[in-house]
């Protein structure tokens, strides 16, 4: 009986916070493009009251990770970096820090390689490292499926077509995310981004987080061939030819 009223309270809290979205959406939502009824009036409220659940159900979770983080990296606890969102406006996003802070001679960071740690390689391989930005997808800055937040930085190096996946919240997961992850090239991967932008269904995003759940459980793809994260899309650019918009 206690554990049916816990879970009933957290329903309840969840749901609450789901209605108050869908009202905050409706009422601020940009009609700069034609919605369907899923990603108009279910999506964003479906997205917080999931994540408002999570938040609640894996508090043990976080606690414990938190503590890792702590003992293993050191403080902060979370790193915190800007990246563009929905209409390239720039929001803080919020991970759990998988890398130190070493540094070569001239101060300078050293490659992602060196710093991540086998700690830090199991958290992103498990996706640990990404239960902070659940705090994102309440704040209105994140969906759960959407295309990933990159680096800001890359802005300038996106091709006109490339620049259509910000027509869209950035997500905790995404299509490519849950086909291939870090072992798929730039290009196929903004491509995927653009086409999941263009086409946003209950049962597109339901299938693509049971894919993620998939890949997270057998670990594939976390690290591309030529990194232990993902190449630098600036260096990919550079390999094919390109050059950033205005040069």
């Amino acid at each position: 009986m206690v554990v049916l009223k816990i879970i009933l309270t957290i329903i309840m809290i969840a749901a609450i916070a789901g209605v108050i979205a869908l009202v905050m959406e409706v009422l601020t939502k940009p009609v700069h493009k034609p919605y369907g009824p899923y990603e108009r009036f279910i999506k964003r409220p479906l997205d917080v009251f999931l994540s408002v659940g999570a938040l609640i159900v894996l508090s043990p979770i976080w606690i414990v990770t938190a503590i890792m983080v702590r003992l293993r990296l050191g403080s902060p606890i979370l790193f915190v970096q800007e990246r563009p969102g929905l209409d390239e406006s720039i929001f803080k996003l919020y991970k759990f820090r998988t890398m130190t802070d070493k540094r070569d001679e001239k101060g300078e960071l050293l490659p992602d390689e060196i710093r991540l740690t086998s700690f830090g390689k199991k958290l992103r391989s498990t996706s640990l490292d990404e239960l902070p930005e659940l705090l994102n997808i309440i704040k209105g800055d994140m969906a759960v499926v959407g295309p990933r937040p990159l680096l800001v930085k890359y802005l300038p190096w996106y091709t006109e077509k490339q620049h259509k996946r910000h027509d869209v919240r950035p997500g905790l997961t995404g299509y490519s995310q849950a086909h291939g992850r870090n072992t798929v090239n730039w290009d196929d991967k903004l491509d995927m981004d653009v086409e999941y932008s263009k086409h946003i269904t209950f049962k597109g995003d339901a299938q693509i987080i049971l894919d993620t759940i998939k890949t997270v459980f057998k670990r594939e793809g976390i690290s591309s061939e030529t990194s232990a994260t993902m190449e630098d899309f600036r260096d990919y650019c550079r390999s094919i030819g390109r050059v950033p918009n205005g040069e």
